[in-house]
């Protein structure tokens, strides 16, 4: 992986996080992941060791869990 991978549920909580992590490590740098509305990423996600989002996974794989807006069960749902 070559860039980060930043996965939201589309809440208030995952698109103020998503402005962030674009201004500090730019958009070239990230994969933007709306699982509400890219359902079928959500297994790649929890894969990836996505518990809650908003999540960013680094390009060594390490994932971050950032505030807490849904888990990924309810995103599920």
């Amino acid at each position: 992986m070559s860039k980060s991978i930043f996965y939201h549920a589309g809440c208030p909580v995952c698109i103020s996080a998503e402005h962030d992590i674009v201004n500090l490590i730019g958009a070239e740098q990230v994969e933007i992941v709306h699982l509400g509305e890219d359902r079928e990423r959500i297994a790649e996600a929890e894969k990836a060791g996505v518990n809650s989002v908003p999540a960013l996974v680094t390009p060594n794989g390490n994932t971050l869990h950032l505030n807490f807006g849904a888990s990924i069960a309810d995103v599920k749902a």
